[in-house]
């Protein structure tokens, strides 16, 4: 099952890490997970240029190996990046050395001071350990664009009616999520903007 909002004890289980930002500025922060890929972070990027957003990209280390300049063109358009591991490791699974390891090697590719856990999920252990040398970023609100049983419809819908001031919003540029993606991020970008908010960097 998909939850739009983090479990209300989770901030109070991990509170070196951030979930949302400024609650009384109307402020909204974009994030883009898993990238980048060519099937789909160009058409991203076209968007936020088209409506003059920017916004933060949690990227693989092994995407940024594979695809340099797609991560060079999200760097040239003024946008932010952040490490989410070399291989999408899940924290639950890995000893802590692994995983350690694991970011250490994306940050030979992504000279970042923000991390973001893939799935949300490490250890307490490694959290403790990774917010030394990091800035822990975690969400408000999680669109479920990855999910294939909501709708283009229902995603837009956890994006706009969830979000508040200081919302941390995630959204993917990995195949999974396009259909969704592409219906939910220009409405998402619109209706937001019409409600007052302004979208910034982390």
């Amino acid at each position: 099952m998909h939850f739009v909002r983090p479990f209300f004890f989770l901030p109070y289980l991990f509170p070196s890490a951030t979930w949302r930002k400024e609650k009384n500025k109307n402020n909204i922060y974009l994030t883009f997970d898993d990238g980048p890929i060519p099937e789909i972070t160009p058409w991203i990027l076209d968007c936020l240029k088209e409506k003059d957003v920017k916004a933060c990209f949690f990227c693989v280390g092994d995407n940024v190996r594979k695809y340099p300049e797609l991560y060079q063109r999200i760097l040239d358009e003024g946008h932010q990046v952040g490490n989410h591991t070399f291989n999408h490791l899940k924290g639950w699974d890995q000893e802590d050395s692994n995983y350690l390891d694991n970011i250490a090697q994306c940050r030979t590719l992504v000279d970042s001071q923000l991390f973001r856990p893939p799935y949300g999920r490490l250890k307490k252990s490694q959290l403790s350990k990774v917010s030394k040398d990091y800035k822990v970023i975690m969400w408000d609100v999680l669109t479920g664009d990855y999910d294939k049983r909501i709708s283009p419809e229902q995603c837009l819908h956890n994006a706009v009616n969830y979000s508040r001031a200081g919302s941390i919003i995630v959204f993917h540029d990995n195949i999974k999520a396009i259909a969704n993606l592409q219906y939910a991020l220009p409405r998402t970008i619109d209706q937001l903007r019409a409600k007052g908010f302004q979208f910034q960097l982390l």
